[in-house]
């Protein structure tokens, strides 16, 4: 309630004034701060719905686009219609970052819906260079849900705001406390990988830098894994072959081997046609094949997102 009118106050902050690229959370009580946006010829971007493809899409409003198609590009049908995603390398920079808040405090403090999106949206966001410690963090919220909060309630990875704007007050927090310096690896678990394909991206690019990507109970998983029976499913037994498409002209083979052994993919067999900016993998069987796609599906290498699929021509 009153959203559309807490969303005006970030024209009054020097911060949003300077900003060039704005990111916000698409969800209903940030529309209008997405229209704002928009109508001050500032670049928009939006996460991806629930990060399944990727970190961001740009919102691009088609040319001399009125008051009214602005308000549908600043909607979730907008992001349908009117954006292009941006890749790893995409060289985001963001200025300025607009999130949503089930509870705020004076002082900085957020909580959110509790699946911890837009905590992974801003390590994402530091891992790929597009934030700074200073990128100032703005949520919108009704005057009741700012409430006081104890800190013991807060974690390392809980992102703080700098600006809180309700229907009647900006406040701004003067928040003394850290925001996540990047992915805490530890904490994420393999079905968050699963469910965030860029995460697998993000943690080669990392473990490629030396970083330690140790995820939560990885030992222990690997281990069970390995006491696990593989399914045997129709096809077991014959080589099958997986397509791999939209390889970048700079990307080498030895790079897709490197990345393959990293996802635990290694084929039995690997044709190179860079030419083409293609590869063909063999698998000793279809179960094999599959779980490779299912672990190299959302992975990008040289800025591209792989296409990743069984071949439609197996070859025996």
């Amino acid at each position: 309630q009153g959203a559309s009118h807490a969303a005006t106050r970030l024209l009054g902050l020097q911060d949003f004034k300077a900003a060039n690229t704005v990111k916000i959370n698409p969800d209903a009580p940030q529309k209008n701060a997405c229209f704002l946006t928009l109508e001050a010829r500032k670049t928009l971007l939006v996460p991806t719905p629930r990060l399944r493809t990727g970190l961001f899409n740009r919102i691009v409003p088609p040319s001399g686009a009125t008051k009214e198609i602005l308000r549908i590009c600043a909607t979730a049908q907008g992001v349908k219609e009117y954006s292009v995603p941006v890749g790893l390398d995409g060289k985001a920079r963001v200025d300025l970052v607009v999130v949503g808040s089930v509870a705020v405090s004076e002082k900085g403090w957020r909580i959110g819906k509790g699946e911890g999106y837009a905590d992974m949206e801003y390590a994402m966001m530091v891992s790929m260079g597009a934030v700074q410690a200073d990128t100032p963090v703005v949520t919108i919220v009704h005057d009741c849900q700012v409430v006081d909060i104890a800190e013991e309630l807060l974690e390392d990875h809980d992102l703080t705001v700098d600006y809180i704007l309700t229907p009647t007050r900006t406040i701004k927090t003067n928040c003394k406390r850290p925001k996540p310096q990047g992915i805490i690896w530890h904490k994420v678990s393999y079905e968050m990988l699963e469910k965030i394909p860029i995460l697998k991206s993000l943690r080669y690019r990392e473990k490629q830098a030396g970083k330690d990507v140790t995820i939560q109970d990885e030992h222990s998983d690997l281990a069970n894994a390995n006491k696990q029976a593989v399914p045997r499913l129709e096809g077991s037994g014959m080589i099958t072959t997986v397509y791999v498409g939209n390889i970048p002209p700079s990307v080498r083979v030895s790079e897709l081997k490197c990345a393959l052994r990293e996802f635990h993919a290694t084929p039995l067999r690997l044709n190179w046609q860079g030419a083409q900016h293609r590869a063909f993998l063999d698998y000793k069987d279809k179960a094999t094949a599959e779980s490779a796609v299912s672990s190299l599906n959302g992975f990008s290498l040289g800025g591209n997102t792989l296409r990743v699929e069984l071949a439609k021509n197996q070859r025996n």
